[in-house]
């Protein structure tokens, strides 16, 4: 069966960084585009990066534009997230998405909570 297991999250100060990973099992990892969403309290889920099945392209959420760094290992079968100069509003449980086609809801991890706090 399918898993998508998220690590990395965390409390980390303003300015600080982090890097999540999804590790992916049960699919053949170099044919699905990733995607990471966020989910903040009370709002509605987020895309906030996402890396074609190659690694040949990434789109960003204007929001983490510049500061956020989507990339992936297909030898490893592992996307990972590299998140710099976090703000408060970055708080979210961050969640990796794996489907085929970019219209495709895909499969889902469980989430990683990320909380940015002094």
């Amino acid at each position: 069966q399918v898993q998508l297991v998220e690590s990395g999250g965390g409390l980390v100060q303003p300015g600080g960084s982090l890097r999540l990973s999804c590790a992916a099992s049960g699919v053949t990892f170099s044919n699905y585009h990733m995607r990471w969403y966020r989910q903040a309290p009370g709002k509605e889920r987020e895309l906030v990066a996402r890396i074609s099945s190659t690694g040949g392209r990434t789109i960003y959420a204007d929001s983490v534009k510049g500061r956020f760094t989507i990339s992936r290992d297909n030898a490893k079968n592992t996307v990972y997230l590299q998140m710099n100069s976090l703000k408060s509003e970055d708080t979210a449980v961050y969640y990796c998405n794996a489907a085929r086609t970019w219209s495709a809801d895909g499969y889902w991890g469980q989430g990683t909570q990320v909380t940015v706090s002094s």
